[in-house]
């Protein structure tokens, strides 16, 4: 092969050709924007379906299946408040019998014995108390006889006195006849005027003494009686701490306070038992009540005296509020039932459940939705209620409530369903998507 040029193809001389009209022409700036022009249309799209998602996101933060949450429809209607709660049958009256010395113990009863009002249950050994007892008896009788003593003085004294106030009396009556003796001798000239001057004055000595010995007798009365009075005071004083220790020997000897079974022992015979230690308890089986527990809640409205039922067996027993207690121990309050006079169900028994219900008051014709969680979770101001399908947080005034309802005056309207139960998933969104209605 050659490596030299292949000569250029001569042309007839005047002749030209197009080579000089030809231009190159690169692509059109239209053709060029073509694609951007569309890449900025799906750019658009993208950003606008973006929007949209991002606007459907913030209509309901999130979405939450209908299974997981309970629903309830508003309702108007009369609003019972009540409570409800399982009770426990106990014993209205079952004491507990304490030693009232230290002794030796020997129990006449087992527990589960039926007993009779002022049997013998149980009798404890105190020679202490009983030595003690004998001790203020000599005491009290040593007192009695100092009073015995004191009165016979005062009775000796009076005698005497009254004795001397006789002997003046006497004496006076006899200075009187003197006197009127002289008198008449005088007139008739047979004696002196001294003679009657004496005779006169004689007279007045003994009235004198009368009036003395009268007085005396009247003091050594009232001072008799003071010392008689004292010393009977002393033994009074003494027969009342002999009455009292005679009453505390006798309490030695455990008795029932009323016809029931015996209960619990909590000794063990013939045992040495400490003063004011347990003994028995002994339960009175005609009068029974029922303990409940009630939320801290409801406690404010519990009242002594509100009627209350008490079911058993498919049968209702009326009964009354008979005790509420001021302790809150665990969030709830202890209440007692006692069942109206005569309506008792026989066959009842230590420790068995019953149905409870106490009724604190109606309320006629009211909006109301079912009580659940929410009224917790939102503190009774707020409620989440559907909007097709998403649930809208909605400001709500709440009233009273019940076990099961809950009043609403103001926020909510008839018909309208509201989330009760699993609004603690919500974190307070004011929209939520549910999905799965």
């Amino acid at each position: 092969m050659s490596n030299s040029a292949t000569p250029a193809p001569v042309r007839p001389a005047g002749i030209r050709d197009t080579a000089g009209q030809d231009t190159v022409r690169t692509a059109s700036a239209r053709a060029r924007r073509r694609p951007w022009l569309i890449g900025g249309v799906g750019v658009v799209l993208l950003v606008v379906a973006i929007a949209w998602l991002l606007s459907g996101w913030a209509s309901g933060a999130r979405s939450v299946d209908a299974q997981r949450l309970r629903f309830a429809e508003v309702t108007r209607g009369d609003l019972v408040r009540d409570i409800a709660a399982e009770g426990r049958v106990i014993a209205a009256n079952s004491p507990t019998l304490y030693a009232i010395s230290g002794g030796t113990l020997t129990l006449k009863v087992v527990a589960g014995d039926r007993v009779e009002q002022g049997q013998a249950l149980a009798e404890i050994d105190s020679p202490e108390l009983r030595s003690k007892l004998a001790q203020e008896e000599a005491t009290l009788a040593g007192y009695e006889a100092e009073a015995g003593r004191a009165a016979l003085e005062a009775q000796v004294r009076q005698a005497e006195a009254r004795k001397v106030l006789e002997q003046a009396q006497v004496d006076r009556t006899a200075a009187q006849r003197d006197l009127e003796r002289y008198q008449r001798a005088y007139e008739g000239g047979a004696v002196a005027q001294v003679d009657l001057a004496r005779a006169q004055d004689t007279l007045q000595k003994t009235e004198i003494g009368v009036a003395s010995a009268r007085e005396d007798l009247a003091l050594q009365g009232r001072g008799a009686g003071l010392d008689t009075r004292n010393k009977q005071l002393v033994a009074e004083r003494q027969r009342s701490v002999v009455v009292e220790m005679r009453r505390q020997v006798d309490a030695l000897t455990l008795r029932a306070p009323f016809d029931g079974i015996v209960g619990q022992v909590q000794a063990v015979q013939s045992s040495n038992v400490a003063a004011n230690a347990p003994v028995l308890s002994v339960v009175d089986l005609s009068v029974f009540e029922v303990e409940i527990r009630v939320p801290e809640s409801f406690a404010r409205d519990l009242e002594i005296g509100m009627p209350a039922e008490l079911r058993s067996v498919g049968t209702t027993y009326p009964a009354k509020v008979s005790a509420v207690s001021p302790e809150v121990v665990k969030g709830e309050v202890v209440a007692r039932l006692r069942f109206d006079e005569n309506s008792q169900p026989p066959g009842l028994r230590q420790s068995q459940r019953l149905t409870a219900r106490i009724l604190l008051d109606t309320r006629k014709n009211v909006l109301m939705v079912a009580r659940g969680p929410f009224l917790e979770q939102e503190g009774g101001s707020a409620a989440y209620v559907l909007d097709g399908s998403t649930a809208v947080r909605r400001p709500i005034t709440a009233g009273a409530s019940s076990l099961s309802a809950v009043e609403i005056i103001e926020g909510l309207q008839p018909g309208e369903r509201v989330v009760v139960a699993g609004t603690d998933q919500f974190d307070n969104a004011e929209r939520i998507r549910i999905s799965g209605l």
